[in-house]
């Protein structure tokens, strides 16, 4: 799973019939900290996510087995919108000690 930040949208006038209907929703990885990781992905959205929403994102064929994307031409899905994400406090430690280097 990818944590991710929905940052756009993707409008397609002209698709596959089996992605009529599904919402097209550009995401940016991000670190569990929230911080920007590099590079964009497309998915279908499962989970009604909206912008700037911290997200769940499944690739390949997790993709293609999440409910609404069964049998469809998907390569990444949204399958779950985060509340909070928490990391226990030694890894918190080691983590600043890493950015002050």
């Amino acid at each position: 799973m990818i944590l991710a930040r929905i940052v756009g949208t993707v409008v397609a006038t002209r698709k596959d019939a089996r992605l009529e209907g599904k919402k097209l929703l550009v995401v940016k990885p991000i670190s569990p900290q929230g911080d920007d990781e590099s590079g964009y992905m497309i998915a279908v959205d499962t989970v009604d996510s909206g912008f700037r929403e911290t997200v769940l994102v499944v690739t390949g064929s997790s993709a293609r087995n999440a409910v609404e994307c069964k049998d469809r031409p998907v390569d990444a899905a949204i399958v779950g919108i985060v509340d909070e994400v928490m990391l226990d406090t030694l890894h918190e430690a080691e983590l600043a000690a890493a950015r002050k280097k």
